[in-house]
């Protein structure tokens, strides 16, 4: 199979086509705008009729040329990094370069039948970019915190004794009372982080109301340790569901399908520390929550010490079975919608 493979940047788009046996056809760049993406569609055309077309950064610097050129009717698909990385050594280029990169997402577009497809622009786009935005005020927020912190230590020693925190209002309101009236550069900037951290607060807070607005009613709710904002990080991760051809792809891009790692006698899985790590992170939450409040998950866990695991081996286990309920889940909240539509 002939394939393609484009190296995205911010302003610029660098293919190169192979034939089945990886050898280069062409090479070529190109301006990452509308009229590059078309210029890209014609070469593509010329240089590698039928071709499959691999993007690395299909949901960031390439995302607009991926999803153009998907409406075009290329077959195109996401490269995994990690993936483009070891071919790289084996393009017996010097360097590094954009060219080479690209040669490099070729081959593994050509040699690995069962990339994903890229993420398609879909309902759960608004909900993916709403948890963005979420997580980027929470990061906000915790850098502000640790900062007023370190201010109230210093101007308000032993302040820790009585404000347990500076998360709850109630904290907050103590805070800005000991900082109340105190003179000097130090207080008043302290004063004004906090004021930064109560609108941080409000902010997150209103973003979490239009998150919980929409997952509203998901099957994914259904389940033990699944609250909202977790079902949004679901959701928005996984984005299309029905990309996925199976449970089992599903678990390999939330990396909870373990890897073999056997020779010999010794037969055993090693962790798989791949995949999309805010889609696992989300599966480990629920996974920690029900192995503590979940009869089943704690029966479940116990059974695998019993058999000689140890306990993150029995969470890692109670993982890929999670996520087989999450993606069936997932498949029912998108029929749900679709008959909403």
């Amino acid at each position: 199979m002939r394939a393609i493979g484009i190296d995205t940047h911010k302003d610029s788009l660098a293919a190169c086509a192979v034939d089945e046996l990886g050898r280069v056809l062409a090479e070529a760049s190109f301006a990452n705008d509308p009229g590059g993406h078309a210029a890209l569609g014609r070469w593509a055309n010329a240089a590698a009729p039928g071709a499959r077309l691999g993007f690395e950064g299909s949901s960031s610097y390439g995302a607009a040329a991926a999803r153009a050129l998907d409406l075009a009717g290329f077959a195109v698909c996401e490269v995994p990094p990690q993936l483009s990385r070891r071919e790289r050594s084996r393009t017996r280029r010097a360097g590094k370069s954009d060219p080479g990169d690209a040669l490099a997402i070729a081959r593994v577009t050509a040699r690995e039948a069962s990339l994903p497809p890229i993420r398609r622009v879909d309902p759960t786009t608004e909900l993916a970019l709403l948890m963005e935005a979420r997580g980027d005020l929470v990061a906000e927020a915790t850098r502000v915190r640790n900062r007023l912190h370190a201010d109230l230590v210093v101007l308000v020693p032993g302040y820790s004794g009585r404000i347990a925190n500076l998360v709850a209002e109630r904290h907050l309101v103590r805070a800005g009372r000991a900082l109340r009236g105190r003179p000097g550069v130090h207080a008043e900037l302290a004063r004004e982080r906090l004021a930064q951290l109560r609108r941080l607060g409000v902010r997150i807070r209103g973003l979490a109301c239009r998150i919980e607005r929409l997952v509203a009613g998901h099957p994914l709710l259904r389940v033990p340790g699944i609250g909202e904002l977790t079902a949004a990080a679901l959701i928005a991760e996984s984005g299309d569901v029905g990309r996925f051809r199976s449970a089992d792809a599903f678990a390999m891009l939330a990396g909870v399908a373990p890897i073999p790692a056997s020779s010999g006698q010794v037969q055993r899985m090693r962790l798989n520390r791949g995949g999309n790590r805010q889609l696992n992170r989300a599966i480990h939450t629920i996974a920690i929550v029900q192995s503590r409040v979940s009869p089943l998950a704690k029966a479940f866990i116990a059974r695998k010490v019993a058999e000689g695991r140890s306990w993150k081996d029995a969470i890692r286990s109670l993982k890929r079975h999670l996520a087989r309920i999450v993606f069936r889940l997932l498949l029912e909240g998108a029929d749900q919608r679709r008959a909403a539509a």
